[in-house]
């Protein structure tokens, strides 16, 4: 199966996300966070630097949830679109 490129809209919505959750995580280990939400540690390293952008939807639910987030905070902090 071949993937779509990504647009730049779509990698800049990616970095968003990632950005909004390490901060939430704060000072908790990617570990600890990672397993309270039920996926692997280098899944949300990948969500966390942008190289997995697109994650599924029950993921982030999952990590939102884990880390306290809404989702209605986590679409508003990755709905900006890309100047120009």
């Amino acid at each position: 199966m071949v993937r779509t490129p990504l647009t730049p809209w779509e990698r800049q919505r990616g970095e968003q996300l990632g950005a909004l959750l390490r901060e939430a995580r704060g000072a908790r280990s990617m570990v600890e966070v990672a397993a309270a939400a039920g996926l692997s540690a280098e899944t949300l390293r990948k969500i966390e630097t942008g190289r997995a952008p697109t994650p599924a939807f029950f993921t982030v639910a999952a990590v939102a949830t884990v880390l306290g987030l809404s989702l209605d905070r986590v679409a508003a902090a990755c709905e900006l679109r890309l100047a120009g």
